[in-house]
């Protein structure tokens, strides 16, 4: 039997527990904090007070829906970075605590490369080498694995990410926050080559989002000037264009890294792989280059503590633990 691991996930606006035993997810239990759009964002003091007060619930939860008891417990995960930092410190100050008072172990994860492994929850899964871009509000990044454990950032954002920039058009468009799943849903009906935005080209295989959102910004200002209602009535065409031109760049730069790497086994990972204009534009891509394709569940995409899990539960068999005296940080590169 292979070990029994609690992870714990806090890195941003999600609560979420999760019991993985011999490598096999048992549950997925997450805690969203929906006060944040009432703010246009999520704001991080009341990210972590929210953390605090679902966390005792979330974590229990998933011990009992798990069937095993805390003596079952091998170890105990937590997510150490990136992400904010007083949320970080919610799960890791938890994590500790219970580790000690079970006397386990503490694994810390880093909460990119657990985006990666989530591809190893369900079937079916990539083989070594494959090229991950992982997309979310907080970070854009083409990672090439070569173990579970060993990856490797070659392409990366010099400003913004492309989940930021979804949901700030959205935001300059009025829809409320978070904007980028409505820019999906809106877009399904609208033509994505009704208008065209400037874009930053970055050498090699990085990304910068700020400039296709200035010209974003500068097109709608203007646009409304002559017609205040502009936004409202071509609101679809928008929003299909404004998804149109931000999978372009990122499809662009993961088809350059597919013929760069030569590694044809791709796949997403992050909130922003969720975008359904995103994964039919890549099946498309994948099926001109006969890549093999990897795209996670939905449950998978967003934050949650199933994939802290399964990072975990390689670094357990490498005994690689965490000391008690752990800190959390707000930015950590993948190593």
């Amino acid at each position: 039997m292979g070990p029994v691991i609690l992870a714990i996930e806090s890195s941003c606006d999600e609560t979420s527990a999760s019991v993985i035993r011999n490598g096999k997810v048992l549950n997925n239990i997450i805690a969203s904090q929906a006060i944040h759009q009432n703010y246009g964002g999520v704001v991080p003091e009341l990210a972590s007070r929210a953390h605090q007060q679902n966390i005792v619930r979330v974590v229990d939860e998933a011990v009992k829906s798990s069937g095993i008891t805390n003596n079952q417990i091998d170890a105990i995960a937590f997510t150490r970075g990136p992400g904010l930092m007083g949320s970080l410190l919610v799960g890791l100050s938890f994590a500790k605590g219970l580790a000690l008072a079970l006397n386990k172990p503490l694994i810390e994860v880093n909460h990119i490369q657990a985006h990666v492994l989530s591809h190893f929850i369900q079937d079916p899964k990539p083989a070594f080498p494959f090229l991950c871009l992982t997309i979310s509000g907080g970070h854009t990044q083409i990672i090439r694995v070569t173990d579970y454990l060993e990856m490797e950032v070659i392409g990366e954002t010099h400003d913004d990410a492309a989940g930021e920039a979804f949901d700030k058009a959205a935001k300059i468009m009025g829809l409320p926050y978070p904007g980028g799943p409505l820019i999906d849903q809106y877009a399904r009906k609208g033509n994505p080559k009704a208008f065209a935005f400037s874009k930053t080209i970055m050498p090699g295989l990085d990304f910068s989002f700020s400039g296709i959102k200035t010209s974003i910004l500068y097109f709608i200002r203007d646009a409304k000037k002559g017609n205040p209602n502009f936004v409202e009535e071509n609101l679809a065409d928008l929003c299909a264009s404004i998804q149109h031109n931000l999978v372009n760049m990122l499809l662009e730069k993961l088809e350059a890294a597919s013929y760069q790497t030569g590694i044809t086994e791709i796949a997403i990972a992050g909130g922003v792989s969720a975008n359904s204009g995103l994964r039919t534009a890549l099946k498309e891509l994948a099926r001109k280059k006969n890549w093999k394709l990897y795209i996670p569940a939905f449950e998978f995409c967003t934050d949650n503590a199933a994939m802290i899990a399964m990072a975990a539960h390689y670094k357990y068999l490498r005994s690689e633990f965490s000391s008690l005296d752990v800190a959390p940080l707000a930015r950590m590169p993948i190593e």
